[in-house]
Protein backbone atom coordinates (compact mmCIF):
# COMPACT_ATOMS: atom_id res chain seq x y z
CA UNK A 1 0.00 0.00 0.00
CA UNK A 2 1.12 3.52 -0.73
CA UNK A 3 1.42 5.40 2.56
CA UNK A 4 2.41 9.01 2.13
CA UNK A 5 2.09 9.86 5.82
CA UNK A 6 3.05 7.96 8.96
CA UNK A 7 1.14 8.49 12.16
CA UNK A 8 2.00 7.40 15.69
CA UNK A 9 1.13 3.88 16.76
CA UNK A 10 -2.44 3.67 17.99
CA UNK A 11 -3.76 6.49 15.83
CA UNK A 12 -7.20 4.88 15.59
CA UNK A 13 -7.71 5.52 19.30
CA UNK A 14 -9.59 8.76 19.79
CA UNK A 15 -7.44 9.93 22.68
CA UNK A 16 -3.94 9.31 23.89
CA UNK A 17 -2.83 8.40 27.38
CA UNK A 18 0.73 9.60 27.00
CA UNK A 19 3.14 10.82 24.36
CA UNK A 20 6.64 10.17 25.69
CA UNK A 21 8.27 9.45 22.33
CA UNK A 22 6.35 11.94 20.20
CA UNK A 23 8.65 14.90 20.57
CA UNK A 24 9.48 15.39 16.89
CA UNK A 25 7.38 15.75 13.79
CA UNK A 26 4.65 13.20 13.08
CA UNK A 27 5.50 12.92 9.37
CA UNK A 28 8.48 13.36 7.14
CA UNK A 29 8.62 16.98 6.05
CA UNK A 30 11.11 19.60 5.04
CA UNK A 31 12.13 22.33 7.45
CA UNK A 32 9.76 25.25 7.75
CA UNK A 33 12.72 27.64 7.62
CA UNK A 34 13.04 29.48 4.33
CA UNK A 35 15.78 28.15 2.07
CA UNK A 36 18.16 30.23 0.02
CA UNK A 37 16.95 31.24 -3.42
CA UNK A 38 18.40 29.64 -6.53
CA UNK A 39 18.27 30.71 -10.17
CA UNK A 40 17.71 28.43 -13.15
CA UNK A 41 16.64 28.82 -16.76
CA UNK A 42 13.35 27.44 -18.10
CA UNK A 43 12.79 27.66 -21.86
CA UNK A 44 15.32 30.46 -22.06
CA UNK A 45 13.76 32.47 -19.22
CA UNK A 46 15.59 32.93 -15.92
CA UNK A 47 13.53 32.26 -12.80
CA UNK A 48 14.40 32.45 -9.09
CA UNK A 49 12.80 30.01 -6.64
CA UNK A 50 13.55 28.78 -3.08
CA UNK A 51 15.99 25.90 -2.91
CA UNK A 52 14.14 22.58 -2.73
CA UNK A 53 11.32 23.70 -5.02
CA UNK A 54 10.14 20.95 -7.36
CA UNK A 55 11.14 21.43 -10.98
CA UNK A 56 7.49 21.46 -12.07
CA UNK A 57 6.83 24.41 -9.74
CA UNK A 58 9.83 26.26 -11.13
CA UNK A 59 8.49 25.71 -14.65
CA UNK A 60 5.12 27.14 -13.62
CA UNK A 61 6.84 30.13 -12.03
CA UNK A 62 8.52 30.75 -15.39
CA UNK A 63 5.17 30.61 -17.18
CA UNK A 64 5.69 27.19 -18.80
CA UNK A 65 2.81 24.75 -18.46
CA UNK A 66 3.78 21.16 -17.71
CA UNK A 67 1.08 18.46 -18.06
CA UNK A 68 0.53 16.18 -15.08
CA UNK A 69 -1.84 13.51 -13.80
CA UNK A 70 -0.46 12.41 -10.43
CA UNK A 71 1.13 15.64 -9.20
CA UNK A 72 -0.97 17.96 -7.03
CA UNK A 73 0.15 21.06 -5.16
CA UNK A 74 -1.48 20.01 -1.87
CA UNK A 75 -0.53 16.33 -1.86
CA UNK A 76 2.71 14.43 -1.38
CA UNK A 77 4.74 13.70 -4.52
CA UNK A 78 4.25 10.23 -6.00
CA UNK A 79 5.86 10.38 -9.47
CA UNK A 80 3.54 7.72 -10.88
CA UNK A 81 2.30 9.00 -14.23
CA UNK A 82 5.56 10.33 -15.80
CA UNK A 83 3.52 12.79 -17.85
CA UNK A 84 5.51 15.75 -16.50
CA UNK A 85 8.72 14.76 -18.29
CA UNK A 86 11.01 17.65 -19.25
CA UNK A 87 14.46 17.90 -20.77
CA UNK A 88 17.33 19.07 -18.57
CA UNK A 89 20.65 20.00 -20.12
CA UNK A 90 23.31 17.28 -19.71
CA UNK A 91 20.74 14.81 -18.34
CA UNK A 92 20.90 11.44 -20.17
CA UNK A 93 17.12 11.12 -20.48
CA UNK A 94 13.91 13.07 -19.79
CA UNK A 95 13.36 13.97 -16.15
CA UNK A 96 10.12 13.69 -14.13
CA UNK A 97 9.78 17.33 -13.11
CA UNK A 98 7.48 16.64 -10.13
CA UNK A 99 10.04 14.42 -8.38
CA UNK A 100 13.19 16.37 -9.26
CA UNK A 101 14.21 19.43 -7.21
CA UNK A 102 15.24 22.55 -9.07
CA UNK A 103 19.01 22.92 -9.20
CA UNK A 104 20.97 26.19 -9.45
CA UNK A 105 22.11 26.98 -12.95
CA UNK A 106 20.04 24.21 -14.54
CA UNK A 107 18.71 24.70 -18.05
CA UNK A 108 15.27 23.16 -18.50
CA UNK A 109 13.29 22.72 -21.70
CA UNK A 110 9.58 21.87 -21.63
CA UNK A 111 8.70 21.92 -25.32
CA UNK A 112 11.34 20.13 -27.38
CA UNK A 113 10.92 17.22 -29.82
CA UNK A 114 12.40 14.82 -27.24
CA UNK A 115 9.93 16.00 -24.57
CA UNK A 116 7.01 15.75 -26.98
CA UNK A 117 7.99 12.25 -28.05
CA UNK A 118 8.44 11.12 -24.43
CA UNK A 119 5.00 12.42 -23.48
CA UNK A 120 3.48 10.71 -26.51
CA UNK A 121 4.97 7.45 -25.27
CA UNK A 122 3.52 7.97 -21.80
CA UNK A 123 0.10 8.73 -23.29
CA UNK A 124 0.26 5.56 -25.39
CA UNK A 125 0.85 3.48 -22.27
CA UNK A 126 -1.94 5.25 -20.37
CA UNK A 127 -4.42 4.76 -23.21
CA UNK A 128 -3.44 1.15 -23.87
CA UNK A 129 -5.92 -0.13 -21.29
CA UNK A 130 -8.23 2.88 -21.11
CA UNK A 131 -11.78 2.12 -22.31
CA UNK A 132 -13.45 4.19 -25.02
CA UNK A 133 -16.08 5.48 -22.59
CA UNK A 134 -15.92 9.20 -23.39
CA UNK A 135 -19.49 9.42 -24.79
CA UNK A 136 -20.95 7.92 -21.59
CA UNK A 137 -18.41 9.23 -19.05
CA UNK A 138 -19.46 12.02 -16.68
CA UNK A 139 -15.93 13.42 -16.81
CA UNK A 140 -16.32 14.20 -20.51
CA UNK A 141 -15.66 17.84 -21.29
CA UNK A 142 -13.57 18.44 -18.15
CA UNK A 143 -11.23 15.44 -18.32
CA UNK A 144 -7.47 15.92 -18.03
CA UNK A 145 -6.87 12.72 -19.99
CA UNK A 146 -9.02 14.00 -22.86
CA UNK A 147 -7.15 17.30 -22.93
CA UNK A 148 -3.71 15.70 -22.91
CA UNK A 149 -4.78 13.14 -25.52
CA UNK A 150 -5.63 15.98 -27.87
CA UNK A 151 -2.13 17.42 -27.37
CA UNK A 152 0.07 14.35 -27.09
CA UNK A 153 -2.09 11.41 -28.19
CA UNK A 154 -1.43 9.39 -31.35
CA UNK A 155 -3.86 8.42 -34.08
CA UNK A 156 -2.87 4.76 -33.76
CA UNK A 157 -1.67 2.33 -31.10
CA UNK A 158 0.87 -0.46 -30.98
CA UNK A 159 -1.15 -2.34 -28.36
CA UNK A 160 -2.31 -5.64 -29.85
CA UNK A 161 -2.79 -7.88 -26.80
CA UNK A 162 -4.88 -10.84 -27.92
CA UNK A 163 -6.64 -11.09 -24.55
CA UNK A 164 -7.96 -7.55 -24.90
CA UNK A 165 -7.77 -4.59 -22.59
CA UNK A 166 -7.36 -4.85 -18.83
CA UNK A 167 -10.65 -5.04 -16.92
CA UNK A 168 -11.17 -4.22 -13.24
CA UNK A 169 -14.23 -4.80 -11.09
CA UNK A 170 -15.87 -1.60 -9.87
CA UNK A 171 -15.62 -0.85 -6.16
CA UNK A 172 -18.47 0.26 -3.90
CA UNK A 173 -17.34 3.48 -2.19
CA UNK A 174 -20.82 4.28 -0.88
CA UNK A 175 -23.76 6.42 -2.05
CA UNK A 176 -21.73 9.51 -3.01
CA UNK A 177 -18.76 8.38 -5.11
CA UNK A 178 -19.36 6.36 -8.26
CA UNK A 179 -16.50 4.16 -9.46
CA UNK A 180 -15.53 2.95 -12.92
CA UNK A 181 -12.16 1.40 -12.20
CA UNK A 182 -11.50 0.37 -15.82
CA UNK A 183 -10.72 4.06 -16.39
CA UNK A 184 -8.25 4.33 -13.48
CA UNK A 185 -4.67 5.27 -14.41
CA UNK A 186 -3.27 4.63 -10.88
CA UNK A 187 -2.25 8.24 -10.24
CA UNK A 188 -3.00 7.57 -6.50
CA UNK A 189 -4.33 11.10 -5.91
CA UNK A 190 -7.34 9.62 -4.10
CA UNK A 191 -5.09 7.43 -1.93
CA UNK A 192 -2.88 10.33 -0.92
CA UNK A 193 -5.86 12.58 -0.21
CA UNK A 194 -7.49 9.98 2.03
CA UNK A 195 -4.28 9.40 3.97
CA UNK A 196 -2.96 12.95 4.22
CA UNK A 197 -5.95 15.29 4.22
CA UNK A 198 -9.04 13.31 5.19
CA UNK A 199 -7.22 11.19 7.75
CA UNK A 200 -8.90 7.91 6.80
CA UNK A 201 -6.38 5.27 5.81
CA UNK A 202 -8.91 3.21 3.90
CA UNK A 203 -7.76 3.58 0.29
CA UNK A 204 -4.65 1.93 -1.07
CA UNK A 205 -3.15 -0.08 -3.91
CA UNK A 206 -2.96 -3.85 -4.28
CA UNK A 207 -1.08 -5.83 -6.91
CA UNK A 208 1.73 -4.74 -9.18
CA UNK A 209 2.13 -3.67 -12.78
CA UNK A 210 -0.84 -4.56 -14.95
CA UNK A 211 -2.60 -6.14 -11.97
CA UNK A 212 -2.50 -3.04 -9.77
CA UNK A 213 -5.86 -1.92 -8.39
CA UNK A 214 -7.01 0.87 -6.08
CA UNK A 215 -9.63 0.06 -3.48
CA UNK A 216 -10.51 -0.26 0.18
CA UNK A 217 -9.00 -3.76 0.71
CA UNK A 218 -12.04 -4.88 2.71
CA UNK A 219 -15.32 -4.30 0.86
CA UNK A 220 -16.75 -1.20 2.55
CA UNK A 221 -17.91 2.33 1.86
CA UNK A 222 -15.45 5.19 2.17
CA UNK A 223 -16.07 6.55 5.67
CA UNK A 224 -15.10 10.21 5.39
CA UNK A 225 -16.89 13.54 5.54
CA UNK A 226 -14.52 14.79 2.81
CA UNK A 227 -14.88 11.84 0.41
CA UNK A 228 -16.39 13.89 -2.41
CA UNK A 229 -13.10 15.70 -2.98
CA UNK A 230 -11.63 12.61 -4.63
CA UNK A 231 -14.06 13.31 -7.49
CA UNK A 232 -12.42 16.67 -8.16
CA UNK A 233 -8.94 15.18 -7.75
CA UNK A 234 -9.44 12.28 -10.16
CA UNK A 235 -7.93 13.30 -13.52
CA UNK A 236 -10.02 10.76 -15.41
CA UNK A 237 -13.55 9.38 -15.04
CA UNK A 238 -12.71 6.62 -12.57
CA UNK A 239 -14.31 8.49 -9.64
CA UNK A 240 -17.41 10.58 -10.35
CA UNK A 241 -20.43 11.85 -8.42
CA UNK A 242 -23.28 9.36 -8.01
CA UNK A 243 -26.05 11.95 -7.45
CA UNK A 244 -24.89 13.89 -10.52
CA UNK A 245 -24.43 10.84 -12.76
CA UNK A 246 -25.82 11.26 -16.31
CA UNK A 247 -27.59 14.52 -15.43
CA UNK A 248 -25.69 17.15 -17.43
CA UNK A 249 -22.58 18.05 -19.38
CA UNK A 250 -20.25 20.87 -18.23
CA UNK A 251 -20.96 23.06 -21.27
CA UNK A 252 -24.68 23.02 -20.45
CA UNK A 253 -24.20 24.52 -17.00
CA UNK A 254 -24.18 28.10 -15.80
CA UNK A 255 -21.55 28.80 -13.12
CA UNK A 256 -22.33 31.07 -10.17
CA UNK A 257 -19.76 31.88 -7.49
CA UNK A 258 -21.09 31.74 -3.95
CA UNK A 259 -20.31 31.03 -0.28
CA UNK A 260 -21.31 27.86 1.54
CA UNK A 261 -23.82 28.22 4.40
CA UNK A 262 -23.85 24.61 5.57
CA UNK A 263 -21.24 25.29 8.25
CA UNK A 264 -19.51 28.28 9.83
CA UNK A 265 -16.34 28.07 7.73
CA UNK A 266 -17.82 29.91 4.74
CA UNK A 267 -16.16 27.76 2.09
CA UNK A 268 -15.92 29.30 -1.37
CA UNK A 269 -18.08 27.32 -3.78
CA UNK A 270 -19.28 27.33 -7.36
CA UNK A 271 -22.92 26.51 -8.06
CA UNK A 272 -23.50 24.83 -11.42
CA UNK A 273 -27.09 25.15 -12.60
CA UNK A 274 -29.15 24.42 -15.68
CA UNK A 275 -32.15 26.68 -15.98
CA UNK A 276 -33.53 27.07 -12.47
CA UNK A 277 -32.23 23.72 -11.21
CA UNK A 278 -29.01 23.35 -9.23
CA UNK A 279 -27.11 20.41 -10.71
CA UNK A 280 -23.98 20.27 -8.53
CA UNK A 281 -21.77 22.17 -6.08
CA UNK A 282 -18.01 22.41 -6.57
CA UNK A 283 -15.25 24.14 -4.57
CA UNK A 284 -13.48 27.36 -5.49
CA UNK A 285 -9.88 27.85 -4.45
CA UNK A 286 -9.33 30.19 -1.51
CA UNK A 287 -6.13 29.56 0.43
CA UNK A 288 -7.36 31.66 3.36
CA UNK A 289 -10.54 29.65 3.93
CA UNK A 290 -11.11 26.21 2.40
CA UNK A 291 -8.08 25.94 0.09
CA UNK A 292 -9.75 23.77 -2.57
CA UNK A 293 -11.70 21.29 -0.44
CA UNK A 294 -15.34 21.21 0.64
CA UNK A 295 -17.23 18.83 2.91
CA UNK A 296 -19.72 16.26 1.64
CA UNK A 297 -22.47 18.21 3.41
CA UNK A 298 -21.59 21.23 1.30
CA UNK A 299 -21.20 19.25 -1.92
CA UNK A 300 -24.41 17.23 -1.71
CA UNK A 301 -26.67 19.40 0.45
CA UNK A 302 -28.35 20.87 -2.62
CA UNK A 303 -30.68 17.88 -2.84
CA UNK A 304 -32.66 19.56 -0.06
CA UNK A 305 -33.69 22.18 -2.60
CA UNK A 306 -35.80 19.59 -4.43
CA UNK A 307 -36.74 16.85 -1.98
CA UNK A 308 -38.68 16.90 1.31
CA UNK A 309 -39.11 20.65 1.14
CA UNK A 310 -42.17 22.82 1.75
CA UNK A 311 -42.76 24.91 -1.36
CA UNK A 312 -46.34 26.09 -0.67
CA UNK A 313 -48.16 27.12 2.54
CA UNK A 314 -49.97 24.35 4.43
CA UNK A 315 -53.06 24.87 6.60
CA UNK A 316 -54.37 22.30 9.05
CA UNK A 317 -57.73 20.88 8.04
CA UNK A 318 -58.79 18.47 10.76
CA UNK A 319 -56.03 15.88 11.21
CA UNK A 320 -54.12 16.73 8.04
CA UNK A 321 -52.40 19.63 6.30
CA UNK A 322 -53.57 20.86 2.91
CA UNK A 323 -51.75 23.06 0.41
CA UNK A 324 -53.32 26.49 -0.02
CA UNK A 325 -52.48 29.83 -1.64
CA UNK A 326 -50.59 32.56 0.22
CA UNK A 327 -53.76 34.66 0.40
CA UNK A 328 -55.60 31.80 2.07
CA UNK A 329 -52.68 31.16 4.45
CA UNK A 330 -52.40 34.80 5.55
CA UNK A 331 -56.17 34.98 6.03
CA UNK A 332 -56.00 31.84 8.21
CA UNK A 333 -53.25 33.45 10.33
CA UNK A 334 -55.34 36.59 10.75
CA UNK A 335 -58.43 34.60 11.72
CA UNK A 336 -56.41 32.53 14.19
CA UNK A 337 -54.95 35.61 15.88
CA UNK A 338 -58.35 37.27 16.05
CA UNK A 339 -60.00 34.16 17.52
CA UNK A 340 -57.28 33.74 20.14
CA UNK A 341 -57.63 37.26 21.45
CA UNK A 342 -53.84 37.48 21.88
CA UNK A 343 -52.38 40.96 21.95
CA UNK A 344 -48.93 42.52 22.27
CA UNK A 345 -46.25 40.22 23.68
CA UNK A 346 -48.77 37.40 23.96
CA UNK A 347 -47.96 36.84 20.28
CA UNK A 348 -44.63 35.09 19.64
CA UNK A 349 -42.78 34.48 16.38
CA UNK A 350 -40.26 31.66 15.93
CA UNK A 351 -37.80 31.76 13.00
CA UNK A 352 -35.50 29.08 11.65
CA UNK A 353 -31.85 29.66 12.56
CA UNK A 354 -30.89 29.47 8.87
CA UNK A 355 -33.42 32.10 7.79
CA UNK A 356 -31.90 34.91 5.76
CA UNK A 357 -31.52 38.41 7.19
CA UNK A 358 -34.21 39.97 4.98
CA UNK A 359 -36.80 37.44 6.14
CA UNK A 360 -35.88 38.01 9.79
CA UNK A 361 -36.24 41.79 9.38
CA UNK A 362 -39.62 41.37 7.68
CA UNK A 363 -40.79 39.09 10.50
CA UNK A 364 -39.57 41.57 13.11
CA UNK A 365 -41.43 44.42 11.38
CA UNK A 366 -44.60 42.34 11.29
CA UNK A 367 -44.38 41.53 14.99
CA UNK A 368 -43.74 45.20 15.81
CA UNK A 369 -46.87 46.18 13.86
CA UNK A 370 -48.76 43.68 16.01
CA UNK A 371 -47.31 45.31 19.13
CA UNK A 372 -45.02 42.42 20.05
CA UNK A 373 -41.28 42.22 20.62
CA UNK A 374 -41.45 38.50 21.35
CA UNK A 375 -39.18 36.79 18.81
CA UNK A 376 -37.05 33.63 19.02
CA UNK A 377 -34.97 31.26 16.93
CA UNK A 378 -35.81 27.57 16.70
CA UNK A 379 -32.68 26.47 18.56
CA UNK A 380 -32.17 25.76 22.21
CA UNK A 381 -31.84 29.04 24.05
CA UNK A 382 -32.98 30.92 20.95
CA UNK A 383 -35.40 33.07 22.93
CA UNK A 384 -32.87 34.22 25.53
CA UNK A 385 -29.72 36.31 25.36
CA UNK A 386 -26.56 34.22 24.80
CA UNK A 387 -24.76 33.33 28.00
CA UNK A 388 -21.52 34.85 26.76
CA UNK A 389 -23.04 38.26 26.17
CA UNK A 390 -22.39 38.29 22.42
CA UNK A 391 -25.31 38.43 20.02
CA UNK A 392 -25.99 35.36 17.88
CA UNK A 393 -24.84 36.89 14.59
CA UNK A 394 -21.62 38.39 15.98
CA UNK A 395 -20.32 35.18 17.51
CA UNK A 396 -19.86 33.69 14.06
CA UNK A 397 -16.47 35.42 14.10
CA UNK A 398 -13.37 33.20 14.07
CA UNK A 399 -10.86 35.59 15.64
CA UNK A 400 -7.65 33.74 14.86
CA UNK A 401 -8.50 33.46 11.14
CA UNK A 402 -8.43 30.09 9.45
CA UNK A 403 -4.78 30.29 8.28
CA UNK A 404 -3.91 31.02 11.91
CA UNK A 405 -4.44 27.32 12.61
CA UNK A 406 -1.16 26.67 10.80
CA UNK A 407 0.67 28.93 13.28
CA UNK A 408 -0.90 27.72 16.53
CA UNK A 409 1.27 25.52 18.75
CA UNK A 410 -1.49 24.47 21.19
CA UNK A 411 -5.25 24.18 20.64
CA UNK A 412 -7.99 23.53 23.20
CA UNK A 413 -11.31 22.28 21.78
CA UNK A 414 -14.27 22.81 24.11
CA UNK A 415 -17.70 21.34 23.37
CA UNK A 416 -17.09 20.86 19.67
CA UNK A 417 -16.27 18.12 17.20
CA UNK A 418 -14.78 19.98 14.23
CA UNK A 419 -14.68 16.82 12.13
CA UNK A 420 -18.47 16.97 11.81
CA UNK A 421 -19.15 20.65 12.46
CA UNK A 422 -16.48 22.06 10.10
CA UNK A 423 -14.74 19.19 8.32
CA UNK A 424 -12.43 21.35 6.19
CA UNK A 425 -11.31 23.29 9.26
CA UNK A 426 -10.60 19.96 10.95
CA UNK A 427 -8.38 18.93 8.03
CA UNK A 428 -6.27 22.06 8.65
CA UNK A 429 -5.87 21.11 12.31
CA UNK A 430 -4.85 17.61 11.23
CA UNK A 431 -2.30 18.97 8.75
CA UNK A 432 -0.75 21.19 11.40
CA UNK A 433 -0.73 18.27 13.84
CA UNK A 434 1.03 16.08 11.27
CA UNK A 435 3.75 18.50 10.25
CA UNK A 436 4.43 20.36 13.50
CA UNK A 437 4.53 19.58 17.21
CA UNK A 438 0.99 20.92 17.74
CA UNK A 439 -0.65 19.87 21.02
CA UNK A 440 -4.43 19.40 21.08
CA UNK A 441 -6.63 19.27 24.18
CA UNK A 442 -10.25 18.11 24.19
CA UNK A 443 -13.10 18.91 26.57
CA UNK A 444 -16.44 17.35 25.68
CA UNK A 445 -17.79 14.08 24.37
CA UNK A 446 -15.09 11.77 23.04
CA UNK A 447 -14.71 11.52 19.25
CA UNK A 448 -12.19 10.56 16.58
CA UNK A 449 -11.07 13.76 14.80
CA UNK A 450 -8.31 11.91 12.85
CA UNK A 451 -5.53 13.16 15.13
CA UNK A 452 -4.45 12.44 18.70
CA UNK A 453 -5.41 14.67 21.59
CA UNK A 454 -5.20 14.92 25.37
CA UNK A 455 -8.64 14.18 26.77
CA UNK A 456 -9.36 16.45 29.75
CA UNK A 457 -12.98 15.56 30.55
CA UNK A 458 -16.51 16.31 29.45
CA UNK A 459 -18.00 18.71 32.00
CA UNK A 460 -17.48 22.00 33.82
CA UNK A 461 -15.03 20.38 36.22
CA UNK A 462 -12.66 19.73 33.31
CA UNK A 463 -12.85 23.41 32.32
CA UNK A 464 -12.17 24.53 35.89
CA UNK A 465 -9.23 22.12 36.24
CA UNK A 466 -7.73 23.42 33.00
CA UNK A 467 -8.14 27.05 34.10
CA UNK A 468 -6.51 26.16 37.42
CA UNK A 469 -3.49 24.76 35.56
CA UNK A 470 -4.02 21.16 36.62
CA UNK A 471 -2.69 18.44 34.34
CA UNK A 472 0.13 18.07 31.83
CA UNK A 473 -1.79 19.63 28.94
CA UNK A 474 -2.65 22.75 30.95
CA UNK A 475 1.05 23.26 31.62
CA UNK A 476 1.96 22.80 27.94
CA UNK A 477 -0.85 25.14 26.91
CA UNK A 478 0.35 27.80 29.33
CA UNK A 479 3.86 27.57 27.86
CA UNK A 480 2.63 27.85 24.25
CA UNK A 481 3.57 30.96 22.28
CA UNK A 482 0.40 30.97 20.17
CA UNK A 483 -2.35 29.26 22.20
CA UNK A 484 -5.78 28.86 20.69
CA UNK A 485 -9.16 28.07 22.27
CA UNK A 486 -12.06 26.93 20.05
CA UNK A 487 -15.46 26.80 21.77
CA UNK A 488 -18.38 25.05 20.12
CA UNK A 489 -21.68 26.89 19.88
CA UNK A 490 -23.33 24.00 21.74
CA UNK A 491 -21.63 25.17 24.94
CA UNK A 492 -23.98 28.17 25.05
CA UNK A 493 -26.95 25.77 25.08
CA UNK A 494 -25.61 23.73 28.01
CA UNK A 495 -26.86 24.41 31.57
CA UNK A 496 -23.26 25.06 32.61
CA UNK A 497 -22.54 27.15 29.51
CA UNK A 498 -22.46 30.49 31.31
CA UNK A 499 -20.00 29.19 33.90
CA UNK A 500 -17.79 27.60 31.21
CA UNK A 501 -17.67 30.82 29.19
CA UNK A 502 -16.95 32.87 32.31
CA UNK A 503 -14.11 30.57 33.38
CA UNK A 504 -12.47 30.59 29.95
CA UNK A 505 -12.94 34.36 29.58
CA UNK A 506 -11.22 34.83 32.94
CA UNK A 507 -8.37 32.59 31.76
CA UNK A 508 -7.97 34.60 28.55
CA UNK A 509 -8.00 37.86 30.49
CA UNK A 510 -5.30 36.56 32.83
CA UNK A 511 -3.14 35.57 29.84
CA UNK A 512 -4.09 38.32 27.40
CA UNK A 513 -0.43 39.00 26.62
CA UNK A 514 -0.59 35.73 24.64
CA UNK A 515 -4.24 35.58 23.62
CA UNK A 516 -4.98 39.16 22.60
CA UNK A 517 -2.13 40.89 20.79
CA UNK A 518 -1.88 42.92 17.57
CA UNK A 519 -0.70 39.76 15.77
CA UNK A 520 -2.81 37.11 17.50
CA UNK A 521 -6.29 36.58 18.93
CA UNK A 522 -6.63 33.05 20.21
CA UNK A 523 -10.23 32.99 21.48
CA UNK A 524 -12.73 31.58 18.94
CA UNK A 525 -16.32 30.38 18.68
CA UNK A 526 -17.08 27.66 16.12
CA UNK A 527 -20.69 27.56 14.96
CA UNK A 528 -22.34 24.37 13.80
Amino acid sequence: MLRAVRRPTGHRISHRLSKPALTGLRSFTSSSARHADITLTVDGKEVTVPQGTALIQACEAAGSTVPRFCYHDRLAIAGNCRMCLVEVERAPKPVASCAMPAMPGAKVFTNTPMVHEAREGVMEFLLANHPLDCPICDQGGECDLQDQSMRYGSDRTRFHEITGKRAVENKDFGPLVKTSMNRCIQCTRCVRFANEVAGVEELGTTGRGNDMQIGTYVEKAMDSELSGNVIDLCPVGALTSKPYAFHARPWELKNTESIDVMDALGSNIRIDSRGVEVMRIQPRTNDDVNEEWISDKTRYGYDGLKFQRLTVPLVRQGARFEAVSWEHALAAIYDGLAASGAKGDEIKAVAGHLADTESLVALKDLMNRLGSDNLALDQEGGDTAPVHGVDIRSNYLFNTTVPGLDRADAILLVGTNPRHEAAVLNSRIRRSWLHTSLEVGWIGERADPAYSYDYLGEDLNAVNDFVAGKGAFAEKFKAAKRPMIIIGSAVAEHPDGAAAYAALAKYVEANKNKFVTPEWNGFNTLQR
